[in-house]
């Protein structure tokens, strides 16, 4: 990972308390109807949600192309689209009535999918055996995982809502434990990479006595 990319630590660190609070509102939403009911309601823990998200995907964003055309920081921002789309989703005063959750579904399917892309393609610069490049290849599958259950959710089958939010909130929780977890590494590199380069400084040259 570059040091442009090493500057962003501080936005994937907001991204991932963010994330870590949307997985506190879905877990408190559990006893209501399932999400694809209450969409464009006026119930303010979805617009909470939506914020949150909108929030978070900007962030996101914002990191992709402050490193753009390097770590394949891109798909940093992908997530951030598709996580600030759900979020607009839910906010936007021109969704009305219930939604189902296949389309939403879809978004929550790029958000995952370039998520695990991104931690695989890091991985792969990674040191052999090195605690970060399993943790990355870890996170990479679970992320994969993740979006094939979306698109089953979506598509195929349907969750109890109770299901449905504990399953919604270990997303978030994953997100949250992996942007953390991101941020702590760049930012780890970017304080070393500033001492080495405070050795690597020339000294002040010696004044002569006259």
């Amino acid at each position: 990972m570059s040091g442009t990319l090493s500057k962003t630590w501080w936005l994937l660190a907001l991204c991932g308390i963010l994330d870590a609070t949307h997985a506190s509102i879905n877990l408190l939403m559990m006893e209501q109807p399932v999400t694809y009911r209450i969409f464009g309601s006026n119930s303010s823990a979805v617009r909470d949600m939506g914020l949150l998200a909108l929030v978070a995907g900007a962030f996101a964003i914002a990191a992709g192309l402050w490193s753009v055309g390097k770590d394949h920081s891109w798909l940093l921002s992908l997530h951030g689209l598709a996580l600030g789309a759900f979020g607009l989703i839910a906010v936007s005063p021109l969704v009305k009535g219930p939604l189902s959750f296949r389309p939403v579904s879809l978004l929550f399917t790029v958000m995952t999918a370039s998520i695990g892309a991104f931690a695989l393609e890091t991985a792969r610069t990674q040191r052999r055996g090195s605690r970060e490049r399993w943790f990355l290849v870890a996170a990479g599958a679970a992320s994969i995982s993740f979006a094939f259950s979306f698109i089953g959710v979506g598509f195929f089958f349907r969750l109890e809502p109770q299901m449905f939010f504990i399953w919604m909130s270990s997303y978030f929780v994953f997100c949250a434990v992996f942007m953390l977890w991101l941020a702590f590494c760049l930012h780890s590199r970017a304080i070393g990479q500033s001492d080495q380069m405070e050795s690597l400084s020339p000294l002040p040259s010696p004044r002569h006595a006259h």
